[in-house]
């Protein structure tokens, strides 16, 4: 596909934020098993009423532009999503994949972070602003989740140092 105009990319951009979110939507329910900390576990299951309300507007944007939101995989979020999936597989104390978890988390609000951001200031740009509101919106939620998350990993994460005369030679 030739991408002749910023609208048409800010349309590729927000499929892509949609096959993200719906990625996103499948994964979150297998952190929210993996994880042990209750609290790990309650900021899974908010992120993920979260994301259903981030499709939401997304498909209201869809609506307003008279587009389907179909016909894009996100890549990015794929490889993410795919490394939270294969920590989940490890055998780590509890704590350690807590605190694997919340990094995982991280890398995908980040990741989510930048494209609400772009599409936001694209949006603005094309003079669509209330679909830059709704961008910006979501950019917030998922900024607040980001640091939800950055405060539960200064407390996870000590549980998660093992002493040294407790590591075993093989994983120094």
């Amino acid at each position: 596909m030739e991408l002749a105009s910023l609208h048409e990319l800010y349309v590729e951009g927000l499929r892509d934020l949609y096959s993200a979110e719906h990625q996103i939507l499948k994964a979150l329910p297998k952190l929210h098993k993996g994880a042990t900390s209750p609290k790990v576990k309650e900021a899974f299951a908010t992120h993920l009423a979260q994301t259903e309300e981030h499709v939401l507007r997304l498909e209201e944007i869809f609506t307003e532009l008279g587009i389907s939101p179909k016909g894009k995989h996100c890549k990015g979020m794929e490889g993410l999503v795919a490394e939270g999936a294969d920590l989940l597989k490890e055998d780590a104390n509890p704590e350690v994949l807590d605190a694997g978890l919340i990094s995982s988390a991280q890398h995908v609000e980040h990741y989510e972070m930048a494209g609400y951001g772009t599409a936001r200031t694209y949006a603005q740009l094309l003079g669509f602003q209330k679909q830059a509101e709704l961008l910006q919106q979501t950019l917030d939620e998922e900024q607040a989740t980001d640091l939800l998350l950055t405060e539960l990993a200064l407390s996870v994460n000590v549980d998660a140092i093992v002493p040294d005369n407790e590591m075993s030679d093989t994983s120094r």
